[in-house]
């Protein structure tokens, strides 16, 4: 098969397209004939060396993507085999990630796909839909599992809607009900989170997003899903309301935290911070088995007007699929693997 590897750390130049001979499913695994794959900034993260450290002579990169199940191993239902399905966490501590023509994953990490939604729908959930499921499960007062009405009457603050987390938050906290106001940074950003099913879009490098935000909800925000904490904190703690939560999953840009201790104290803030690898199998499982319900409504559509772009490179491209994450191209990027 071929099949994307590195052996060092590095710049996206560190990628080798390469032959490499089929895998084979272990006890518990099925093997994936690869459709597409999808590029996360923790891939490149992992790739250069900020991410987690890997124990292996070469790595296949990626952690998500969509494809058909074409083998499995011993304990694991044969009837699986032809199985559309997505992968998530393909390549969390272990060296077969999606970037390859097959890879073998643990049996529950390659969740079935209706056959209404496509391979690109596959392939941009993984990482981004659930941290999405994860910063709307943390509330104190919130759901732990999400469907329609389980936030019905809550107002979701939807950091950066054209990103691929912000755009997972926009159309699950729809689909479960919620009203979703969504920061951006320009009218085309603006456009896409509408796209997505934002209620309401906030430039929030013009006037003052704070007195919009409260002009639209007066009792302020639930859960804020945050990208660039250091950067927004003054604008979440602004609109947040009394036992509101704000759920942060990165800082674009790395400015310090500033933390206001009075000022969370008298609103009871909650502050979450998540990272799938240390969430615990049991949010990942029950966020795959909500974001697979959401996919059988259709309520995680991709494309230009769904608001995610679809950014596309074939496998011996991998590398510019990695600059392109890198360099923040708004959409999702793909790798096409197999036809």
């Amino acid at each position: 098969m071929k099949a994307i590897i590195y052996r060092d750390n590095g710049a996206p130049d560190v990628l080798q397209f390469v032959d490499r001979d089929l895998p084979a499913p272990g006890p518990g695994e099925v093997r994936v004939r690869v459709a597409v794959s999808g590029v996360n900034p923790s891939d490149w993260q992992a790739r250069s060396g900020a991410g987690h450290p890997e124990n292996f002579s070469e790595v296949t990169p990626h952690l998500d993507g969509a494809g058909t199940v074409d083998a499995v191993g011993e304990g694991v239902d044969p009837s699986r085999v032809g199985q559309r399905v997505w992968l998530f966490m393909a390549a969390a501590g272990r060296p077969t990630g999606t970037a390859a023509e097959f890879t073998v994953v643990p049996a529950q990490q390659a969740v079935p796909l209706p056959d209404e939604a496509g391979f690109d729908v596959g392939a941009a959930l993984g990482v981004p839909a659930l941290t999405a499921h994860r910063a709307l499960t943390v509330a104190e007062d919130g759901p732990r599992r999400l469907r329609p009405g389980a936030l019905d009457g809550k107002v979701v603050l939807a950091v950066g809607g054209a990103g691929a987390v912000g755009h997972a938050v926009i159309q699950l906290a729809r689909w479960a009900g919620a009203t979703v106001i969504s920061t951006i940074s320009s009218a085309e950003k603006a456009r896409l989170a509408t796209a997505a099913g934002a209620h309401q879009v906030i430039n929030y490098r013009e006037g003052d997003p704070a007195t919009e935000i409260r002009k639209i909800t007066p009792e302020g925000i639930d859960i804020v899903a945050e990208v660039a904490l250091g950067r927004n904190l003054a604008l979440d703690l602004a609109v947040l309301r009394t036992r509101g939560t704000i759920s942060t999953d990165a800082n674009d840009g790395g400015k310090p935290v500033e933390l206001n201790v009075p000022q969370n104290m008298v609103l009871n803030t909650r502050s979450q911070f998540l990272v799938l690898y240390t969430a615990g199998a049991e949010a990942r499982t029950a966020a795959a088995q909500d974001v697979a319900a959401a996919v059988r409504d259709g309520a995680l559509p991709v494309g230009e007007e769904h608001g995610l772009p679809l950014i596309r490179f074939p496998l011996d491209r991998t590398a510019d699929a990695h600059r392109a994450v890198e360099s923040r191209a708004v959409g999702k990027v793909l790798v096409d693997v197999t036809s």
